[in-house]
């Protein structure tokens, strides 16, 4: 932790038992239901007020205790969580859509596409904002931008699935509730579900942000076109997390073999893309500088759609931009958690999501033991670090995976060890190459073609590791998880016993480790 850190007015592990109070206050109000929560959320307010106060009247000194600023802190953060998260729910519960859902109303939906449209040639599914819909002899009612789950099938599926996240639609069809597999969508704010009979209308989105965002991203997808369509569509992935186009086979290798993680868009993702404009940042000013990587940044993120791992990233780029602007640049861990209490806060529902949640934890095992475990290991300097960071991810994910998967893939060690080289190039060239051969296709499809070779033998390098990996048939569960980890103490405690019967090395007089020799004078006498 820097210098700069340990001088803040919060200590530095109050961030995470802040991120901790958030996700306890998010339960508590899940448990309390739908309100209005004023005044939970005033009286949150109020004692985070106070403790910035009291933090700016107080500077840090060490014969000083901060107990009471810290206090407020963890009750401000538990109170907002609790008042967020009543709120939203008090928006499923008393949304406009919400008589026409339970009446499975039929007319008109006019909505802006969340997300694109992704399914099969005549069943397409997308999550739209809902902005106004049609009563039965009435016109049109406003339907306070509430999320929809629209499912359309035949003529209507085709004609959605060639629309991108927000266009516009104006829709036929009938509301009904989301249930079934379709309830747990409640977490994404989903109110219910529209049936498409037609697809009436449509246009492009109106916000500059999608724009810009749609047309880059075709650009990076138009620039892959040469490539094979298993290859195009592993590529999409990659770059922009986008894997409508992947095969069930091939996502299925990559999870059994502990690689899914690649076709999901994280941190590293925003780290290349960040290199990639570091060119035109670095010419620029100190807050000139800021403000252009916050636009690649917010770009970035919407051409990925906003993925739950996305968010994490986002985020924390953002704070660590800000932070280094005002000139505290913070440690990594201070970072990350500052992130989860600002997301948490604006979206409770995070909480149960299952990739923001492994993103964070891969975040914080990478963060807590990458570079003790890299230290501790023999070999070339590239190979330790792969490898630490692999297994200080896994060691973050595990508690996770576990309960939700049923089991580890205990290849994923030498898996990532044998892709993540090839990955981390192949982000990187394929969005560069991507956003060229894009420019070029229409000009010099043959240079197009040849900026992607490397990225055709990159992903086939990775699609064989993956192939690979999903074939070995160990995978750790709970008993196997608990097993390992008793023997790696079990090791460690060897270790430090072997250790500890060894005679200590005595110091020289400038501090050099002396070694003991054998004594060539005679024994002194005895008194």
């Amino acid at each position: 932790m820097t210098a700069a850190t340990e001088a803040g007015p919060i200590p530095g592990g109050v961030p995470t038992l802040a991120a901790a109070a958030t996700l306890a206050g998010i339960l508590l109000g899940e448990r309390a239901g739908p309100g209005p929560a004023a005044a939970s959320g005033i009286a949150g307010l109020a004692l985070a007020g106070a403790a910035v106060a009291w933090a700016l009247a107080h500077p840090p000194r060490p014969d000083r205790p901060r107990h009471q600023g810290v206090v407020a802190v963890l009750l401000a953060c538990g109170l907002l969580g609790a008042a967020a998260t009543q709120r939203a729910l008090h928006g499923l519960a008393r949304s406009p859509i919400a008589g026409p859902v339970a009446s499975r109303l039929d007319g008109r939906l006019r909505a802006t596409l969340a997300e694109d449209p992704a399914g099969l040639r005549f069943s397409v599914s997308a999550i739209a904002r809902a902005s106004a819909f049609t009563r039965p002899g009435g016109g049109w009612s406003g339907a306070g931008g509430r999320r929809v789950k629209l499912k359309a099938t035949g003529d209507a599926a085709s004609r959605l699935a060639v629309l991108s996240a927000g266009d516009r639609v104006e829709i036929e069809g009938w509301f009904e509730p989301a249930d079934g597999y379709d309830a747990r969508l409640r977490w994404k704010h989903v109110a219910g579900r529209f049936r498409v009979r037609r697809l009436l209308a449509f246009s492009g989105p109106t916000s500059p942000l999608d724009r810009v965002a749609n047309a880059l991203r075709g650009r990076v997808l138009a620039g892959g076109s040469s490539l094979p369509a298993a290859q195009r569509s592993l590529l999409a992935g990659f770059l922009l997390g986008d894997t409508r186009g992947v095969s069930e086979r091939t996502v299925e290798e990559f999870r059994a073999s502990g690689l899914s993680h690649l076709l999901a868009v994280s941190g590293s993702n925003v780290a290349f893309v960040l290199a990639l404009a570091a060119p035109a940042l670095r010419r620029r000013g100190h807050r000139a500088r800021f403000a252009l990587g916050v636009v690649v940044v917010v770009v970035f993120g919407a051409m990925t759609r906003w993925e739950p791992s996305v968010l994490r990233a986002v985020a924390m780029a953002l704070t660590a931009m800000t932070a280094s602007l005002l000139g505290r640049p913070s440690a990594g861990t201070r970072v990350l958690a500052l992130s989860v209490v600002a997301l948490l806060l604006a979206d409770p529902f995070l909480a149960h999501s299952v990739g923001f949640g492994l993103s964070v934890a891969a975040s914080a095992g990478i963060l807590a033991l990458a570079g003790p475990i890299t230290r501790r290991l023999r070999g070339p300097r590239l190979g330790r670090e792969v490898l630490g960071i692999t297994i200080a991810a896994q060691l973050g994910t595990a508690p996770l995976l576990l309960p939700v998967f049923g089991s580890v893939p205990a290849v994923s060690v030498v898996a990532n060890l044998l892709a993540v080289p090839a990955a981390e190039p192949l982000t990187v060239w394929g969005l560069a190459a991507g956003v060229a051969g894009g420019f070029l296709r229409g000009l010099q499809p043959a240079l197009a073609a040849a900026l992607q070779f490397p990225s055709y033998v990159l992903l086939r390098w990775v699609e064989s590791v993956a192939a690979w990996g999903s074939r070995v048939p160990l995978a750790l569960d709970f008993r196997g998880a608990f097993g390992a980890a008793a023997a790696c103490f079990g090791l460690r405690a060897g270790l430090e016993l072997v250790r500890a019967g060894r005679p200590a090395p005595r110091r020289g007089p400038a501090g050099r480790t002396c070694h003991a020799a054998p004594s060539t004078a005679p024994p002194a006498p005895r008194p």
